[in-house]
């Protein structure tokens, strides 16, 4: 790791955004993104930051990564494969297994939320994506703003 993005991961750690919160930023960028670039998964965390910053979305980050169906309150009991992000609620365990891979996705967490922080968004806004894999009905309601490796971003107008 460079001595920037190292000095941005620290300052990350060391903020007042509680640990719990940057713990579920970075799972999120583990599980939905591990495979994509560093850019795949700034755009990751990116999502889930713009979602907290929207008021049809949970306020804080651990609430965006754990909600369930849209309009499900939250704390609603899980449902299995009903969630806005499919790897909360598949039934599987979320401990990251890839040392590597999770130290990637802590530090691409850190660098989202930094590059949020100062106003700088690679999804121009995007509240939701998908894989290129998939088309969710969804995707007709929303406008299009970035390809970014195999995920395709939205933001809702």
């Amino acid at each position: 790791m460079n001595s920037a993005l190292s000095s941005l991961v620290m300052s990350f750690m060391m903020s007042s955004i509680p640990s719990e919160q940057q713990e579920c930023l970075a799972l999120n960028v583990y599980h939905e993104a591990r495979d994509q670039s560093h850019l795949g998964q700034v755009a990751t965390a990116q999502v889930v930051l713009n979602r907290v910053n929207d008021e049809r979305y949970p306020s804080t980050i651990c609430s965006v990564v754990r909600q369930q169906r849209f309009n499900d309150p939250p704390g609603s009991s899980i449902q299995i494969d009903q969630c806005q992000f499919s790897w909360y609620c598949d039934g599987k365990s979320d401990a990251p297994t890839d040392d590597a891979a999770w130290h990637t996705a802590r530090e691409q967490a850190a660098h989202g939320y930094y590059l949020h922080d100062i106003g700088y968004d690679v999804t121009e806004g995007a509240t939701h994506y998908h894989s290129t894999a998939v088309t969710p009905n969804w995707s007709r309601t929303k406008i299009l703003t970035v390809s970014i490796d195999d995920h395709i971003f939205y933001r809702w107008e």
